[in-house]
């Protein structure tokens, strides 16, 4: 488990992201078209998961919005958002932000994607949803970099992103 916050209250996540070099967890999310997606399905191509809890709050939102615009100098990488919402509430917030550069993803039918990748809160007013984190998946389904975002309120760190996406 790891200890995350929420507004600095403390809470526990269901492990721990998986291990840079280590085989990335199989997923089962779901696009706006209500579509599965497997991680199979990005084999050969570099994935960024960016993992939140919500869109409909501000900080999803705009980390959203930031990943979309990181997302054009990297053409040959596929950016996911992944939310507890669901596929059609994930379509109204592109269509009403312009965002269009990543693919929405959704848990609806993935519940074990919060626990295969540690990032499912355990208690607190968030517990269910996914914790927010960064994970990198290189083309042969490899773990390239992880980011567990100490306090769910606050944006990621994009700069280290943006510098493991160059490196």
């Amino acid at each position: 488990m790891a200890t995350i916050t929420f507004k600095g209250t403390p809470c526990q996540t269901s492990g721990e992201l998986p291990g840079v070099g280590s085989a990335a967890p199989d997923f089962r999310l779901v696009d706006g078209e209500l579509q599965d997606h497997r991680l199979g399905d990005y084999s050969g191509r570099t994935l960024l998961l960016n993992i939140v809890p919500s869109l409909d709050t501000g900080v999803c939102a705009a980390s959203a919005k930031r990943f979309d615009e990181i997302a054009q100098a990297h053409p040959a990488v596929t950016f996911a958002t992944v939310s507890a919402d669901l596929p059609f509430a994930q379509q109204r917030f592109c269509g009403a932000e312009g965002v269009g550069n990543v693919v929405m993803l959704s848990t609806m039918r993935g519940q074990a994607f919060g626990r295969d990748y540690g990032v499912r809160i355990e208690q607190g007013p968030m517990e269910g949803l996914c914790a927010r984190a960064v994970v990198i998946i290189d083309g042969s389904g490899q773990v390239a970099y992880t980011q567990l975002v100490p306090e769910i309120a606050q944006e990621p760190d994009y700069d280290d992103v943006q510098r493991a996406l160059a490196s």
